[in-house]
């Protein structure tokens, strides 16, 4: 089967991963090219169709990127967001949704101190707390520099997934500089809320 070509450019988050996650699911082609233009739609597309058993390479071209997916024999990359396993259903799944790097209105300067508290605090939820989801201002805490950085990361080490919308970081010029978590779009954003038990909003 020739190389299926998918033109993603301008397409919103997150319709270059949809497109091809549908393309995959009617055709299941050998080789496929997707072209999109921004630095986010790289990364999640390069990422999903690693999780669906192709050999990813992208290739820049002026104003964007070719993604460039070969199947392979083998079985989907491990551990990624598109392959990891889900808590069981009886399981307690708690996301936290956190749209902004303050809690709270009035002071900004007392809402970054309960923002660091809160994040030092999540701990003490144990096993029950499974992903924390970071858009809008709230991705600004998983970049470096950022005072709840360490808290992210201590998190992040101890097993928690964290996704950073990649929309969002690329809005505030921060792409680069995310440290903690992972570059996600929204689709991951709205399957964590679908699969949550429970939702925490900040």
């Amino acid at each position: 089967m020739p190389e299926i070509i998918l033109d993603c450019q301008g397409l919103p988050c997150p319709q270059p991963v949809l497109t091809s996650k549908r393309r995959i699911e009617e055709s299941a082609p050998e080789a496929l090219r997707v072209l999109v233009d921004n630095e986010p739609a790289r990364e999640n597309v390069s990422r999903f169709l690693t999780s669906q058993g192709y050999v990813v390479q992208a290739e820049p071209f002026e104003g964007g990127f070719a993604i460039v997916g070969r199947r392979t024999a083998g079985p989907p990359a491990p551990d990624t967001e598109w392959t990891r396993p889900l808590p069981d259903k009886a399981e307690t799944r708690v996301t936290v949704f956190i749209t902004a790097e303050t809690i709270g209105r009035g002071d900004d300067g007392l809402g970054g101190r309960l923002m660091l508290n809160f994040l030092s605090t999540l701990p003490e939820l144990g096993n029950d707390l499974w992903r924390l989801v970071l858009v809008n201002g709230g991705v600004r805490l998983a970049v470096e520099g950022h005072p709840c950085l360490e808290k992210l990361q201590r998190l992040e080490a101890a097993g928690i997934s964290i996704l950073v919308c990649g929309t969002c970081l690329e809005h505030y010029g921060l792409l680069n500089k995310r440290r903690a978590g992972q570059t996600t779009n929204m689709l991951d954003v709205v399957t964590s809320l679908q699969l949550a038990s429970k939702v925490i909003h900040v």
